[in-house]
């Protein structure tokens, strides 16, 4: 479900049911320069490809490159992850006031407060 131009309860309402039987959702507005998108997509699987790590012979090698990790470009592998997104509810229900939160607001784009 791909929602823009709703309002805060609508989106909250429609992501709720969604969230609730495993749809997809995503929210999104602009406001002249500033916009948010969000996206509530359940539990999500995705598969990351990653590169190995070449061991290299440090009896070989000497110098200030040896500390460097080598990749080696052809060998890959596949990794499986799972990320559980928030639903909008939550995400738009943080408490700014505590301790973690200080640390957080730093982090926070102030587009977000834009859209409270």
């Amino acid at each position: 479900v791909c929602l823009t131009c709703c309002s805060r309860d609508a989106m909250v309402r429609i992501d709720q049911l969604c969230h609730k039987n495993s749809v997809k959702f995503f929210a999104g507005d602009v406001f002249g320069y500033h916009g948010y998108m969000f996206a509530d997509l359940g539990e999500h699987e995705f598969v990351e490809e990653k590169t190995k790590v070449a061991k290299g012979s440090p009896a070989v090698e000497d110098g200030p490159d040896t500390k460097k990790a080598k990749l080696d470009p052809a060998e890959t592998t596949m990794v499986k992850k799972r990320v559980a997104f928030c639903p909008l509810k939550e995400a738009l229900a943080v408490q700014w006031s505590g301790e973690k939160a200080q640390a957080a607001l730093r982090r926070t784009a102030p587009d977000y407060f834009l859209l409270q």
